[in-house]
């Protein structure tokens, strides 16, 4: 994983999490790996892993039993709206982007439409 220096490293480590929960990298229910070994994969000290799976703790994400580890929430509800708050994040960032470039709303509505279609295709 590459860093931006622009954002705390920990905050981009929440990112991170949450777009492994949403895509089901990390199902709903599945035991999530240490903080340790998250460090070593992303190559961060295990303190600033530990800081932003506090953060999803705390978002209700995951949850935290002391003697079995960390564990990706079983609410699926809460799933789906951690996915809506990541694709509002991206959605977001494209229309600020497509507004820079003189885009107009009908514009960036008919190209992400040809796009989903596109992509879908690929999939199929």
């Amino acid at each position: 994983m590459e860093f931006d220096s622009s954002s705390p490293i920990w905050l981009q480590l929440v990112g991170e999490c949450s777009r492994r929960i949403v895509t089901g990298e990390w199902p709903a229910g599945s035991r999530l790996p240490g903080v340790r070994d998250l460090g070593v994969e992303l190559g961060v000290n295990p303190n600033t892993v530990q800081r932003a799976m506090a953060e999803l703790d705390r978002q209700s994400i995951t949850v935290t039993d002391r003697t079995k580890g960390r564990f990706v929430t079983d609410d699926v509800a809460r799933i789906d709206e951690l996915r809506a708050q990541v694709a509002t994040a991206h959605a977001d960032e494209f229309v600020r982007r497509a507004l820079g470039l003189g885009m107009t709303a009908e514009r960036a509505v008919q190209l992400i439409s040809n796009r989903w279609r596109a992509m879908e295709g690929e999939s199929a």
